[in-house]
């Protein structure tokens, strides 16, 4: 009988292996099979006696630890759908997306709180107030501790009857504008959490121990990781905060066997003259969320006889596309191959299909792709199930994908989304500057870093360092600090296209220049 809702994956691990260890926190809390079902059944059975209805949508901020897991399970048990967000984001991210999404309940923890809080203030009067039920420390007037939800008694909830039913809004760039929320249904994540394991050799295996320092809020840490753990019964260890250090610390000793992690750890990671003994317990490498440099691959697997697979997905495909481990042999460069289900195609400008080796648009066909994006459905798979990606790569024989650019701005931050119009918006909102131009430059630790470009009222007269210390500490406070600019340029003026359009392409030219070596 085929599943309709995550949370069944719970409930028939804790009917086959109650008593295995299901998660770990890294200061030692842990949660079996059979414990986690209690714990989300409690949960859902809370939130309806607390008013909260199937289709309602319920935002999780909070860090990896085990309240993120069973809050994110019991909202999809309740039928329900979860909004996860970074703990870190600012109150005024976090208003607009309450906003936007029309959340009634907010999970917090102790470091969400108070930006959690501020949000609520700011919101407008007609935007009805969420309630707050609060982990991790003592909940302020009006609000809820987690215990406090929690039922006595568990009321069995019907089964979803509609694999279609929304399960989640993650925010996401999209193909323009500030960030929207992809609606993931029940259907898209079950999918893709099979497709990955339809994957051979298997990713995961029931007794590996898998890292999950990857943020929970984040799909690739909410799906890829998390979905597969579920699926396989696997043990999960969750690490808060990334320190590689401590990381290689935990991998040694709770013996993770499966580390799954973005490209930036590797810079981290490889001048560890003892790094071959510290990841002894691994036998396989996960990188996603952006495009990893074959030499890193190479360099790494040399000093640990290590395997590293990669992979390349997005929020709006639950989130993995292809995989190396369904290459017919590596390629230096790719990406790798559709997992099973999924089929790739590439266009041109006129929508037309590529052949041969040249690049294109990628576009993805799958049970596993989104339904557009909230509250509507807007631009998501067309009538014939093919969503367009805005990345551009080319195929090559043997079915390989090789990322060559994207057709958005987008930037990448460490795996994590960044889109300029929104940095932008928040720049020319200081006092001084007269317009802003946000691009993307080549970071070795980061893959990519935000570099602003900022015009100043009449000039730079005012002073160039001035600016940027006001830029800054504005930046500070209304972004996240992926999102904030690692450097910023004062600059007489911006390229402008001939109908007034910053050249941006110029802009990134320079960037390139400058890593090169040949600007200062």
């Amino acid at each position: 009988m085929p599943r309709n809702d995550i949370s069944a994956l719970v409930a028939e691990a804790a009917d086959d292996v109650p008593d295995r260890q299901a998660l770990v926190e890294s200061g030692g809390r842990s949660l079996t099979w059979a414990g986690l079902e209690d714990e989300v059944s409690r949960l859902a059975t809370g939130l309806g006696t607390h008013g909260v209805r199937a289709g309602q949508r319920v935002m999780i901020a909070v860090g990896n630890r085990i309240e993120f897991v069973t809050t994110y399970l019991g909202v999809l048990r309740a039928q329900v759908v979860a909004v996860p967000v970074n703990p870190r984001s600012t109150p005024g991210e976090l208003a607009r997306m309450v906003a936007d999404s029309g959340t009634r309940l907010v999970f917090a923890d102790e470091t969400a709180l108070d930006a959690v809080r501020a949000a609520l203030d700011e919101l407008d009067p007609d935007v009805a107030r969420p309630t707050v039920v609060v982990t991790g420390t003592a909940p302020g007037e009006g609000e809820l501790a987690l215990d406090d939800l929690r039922a006595d008694v568990v009321r069995p909830v019907p089964p979803l009857p509609d694999p279609e039913k929304l399960a989640a809004l993650l925010y996401t760039s999209g193909t323009s504008g500030l960030p929207r929320a992809a609606m993931l249904s029940h259907r898209a994540l079950l999918a893709n959490i099979e497709q990955v394991a339809a994957v051979q050799p298997p990713m995961m295996h029931g007794d590996d121990v898998v890292l999950g320092v990857l943020p929970l809020f984040h799909v690739y840490g909410l799906n890829a990781v998390l979905g597969g753990v579920l699926r396989h019964r696997a043990r999960l260890l969750l690490v808060e905060r990334f320190d590689p250090q401590s990381v290689l610390d935990l991998i040694d000793d709770e013996a993770c066997s499966v580390v799954p992690i973005a490209p930036p750890v590797f810079a981290h990671w490889l001048p560890d003259e003892h790094l071959r003994e510290r990841l002894g317990p691994v036998r396989l490498v996960l990188s996603g969320s952006a495009p990893l440099e074959p030499e890193v691959i190479e360099q790494f697997t040399s000093i640990t006889g290590i395997p590293v697979h990669q992979g390349y997905g997005l929020t709006e495909a639950s989130p993995v596309v292809t995989s190396t481990l369904c290459s017919h042999e590596p390629r230096a460069g790719s990406v790798g191959a559709a997992l099973p289900g999924i089929e790739l195609r590439l266009v041109d400008e006129t929508w037309g299909q590529v052949e041969g080796e040249d690049p294109g648009q990628i576009q993805v066909r799958g049970d596993n792709l989104f339904s557009g994006y909230w509250p509507d459905g807007a631009d998501g798979p067309d009538a014939d199930g093919w969503y367009a990606t805005g990345d551009v790569g080319f195929l090559d024989a043997s079915g390989d994908l090789f990322l060559v650019d994207r057709v958005k701005e987008l930037i990448i931050v460490s795996g994590f989304n960044v889109y300029p119009t929104e940095v932008e918006d928040v720049i020319r909102e200081v006092d001084g500057v007269a317009d802003a131009a946000v691009v993307g430059a080549p970071d070795e630790e980061t893959g990519e870093a935000v570099v602003a470009y900022v015009v100043p009222v009449g000039g730079v007269a005012g002073g160039r360092t001035h600016l940027e210390d006001a830029v800054r500490a504005h930046a500070v406070v209304r972004l996240a600090r992926f999102k904030r600019p690692a450097r910023i340029e004062v600059v007489d003026e911006l390229p402008l296209t001939a109908t007034g359009k910053v050249q941006k392409g110029r802009l990134r030219g320079l960037e390139r220049r400058r890593v090169q070596g040949l600007l200062p």
